[in-house]
C-alpha cells in the first residue's frame, strides 16, 4: 500500500516525504471529508503547522480538494484521480449530516452546469446537501 501511496505522491509531482506519506494514508483510510483538527487528532503527536502546509500542498497539486460545509472548519477529502493544480475536475455534491457531523462526498451527484452572465468567471463551485445519512437514519435497517 506504501508503494501506492508513494506513486501518487509522484505523479502529482510531490515530493514523497514521510509526513505526507502518512498523511496521504490516513486520508485513503477515511470514510468521510475530515477537518485539520481531525487529521491531528488522528496522527497525534503530529505538528498541526506540518499537517496544514501538507493539506495545503495536496491540494495545490489535486491530491485533496476542500469543503466549506457551513460548519466553520474546512473539510478535506481526496480528489478524483484527474484533478491537477490548475483545475479540479471532481466538481460533485457534498452531504453534510446533521446527526453525525460528517461530511460525505457524492462523486456520482455532479453539481448542474450552471451558466452565468456574460463577463462572469467562475473560480469555484460548492453544492451541500444537509440532511441525515444512511448511517443515522433510523428508518434504514443497519446490516
Amino acid at each position: 500500500m506504501i508503494i501506492d501511496i508513494e506513486n501518487k505522491l509522484k505523479v502529482k509531482d510531490v515530493n514523497p516525504t514521510a509526513m505526507r506519506l502518512l498523511v496521504l494514508e490516513f486520508l485513503t483510510r477515511q470514510n468521510a471529508a475530515i477537518s485539520l483538527n481531525d487529521l491531528e487528532r488522528g496522527m497525534a503527536p503530529s505538528d498541526r503547522i506540518t499537517l496544514y502546509r501538507t493539506l495545503k500542498t495536496f491540494e495545490e497539486k489535486g491530491l485533496v480538494h476542500s469543503i466549506e460545509d457551513g460548519t466553520g472548519a474546512t473539510k478535506y477529502a481526496l480528489c478524483e484521480e484527474d484533478c491537477d493544480g490548475k483545475n479540479h475536475h471532481d466538481l460533485h455534491v457534498h452531504f453534510y449530516c446533521n446527526t453525525c457531523k460528517e461530511t460525505f462526498c457524492l462523486p456520482n451527484t455532479k453539481i448542474p452546469d450552471i451558466s452565468l452572465p456574460i463577463n462572469f468567471f467562475r473560480q469555484e463551485m460548492n453544492l451541500i446537501i444537509k440532511g441525515i445519512c444512511d448511517q443515522c437514519n433510523p428508518s434504514i435497517p443497519l446490516q
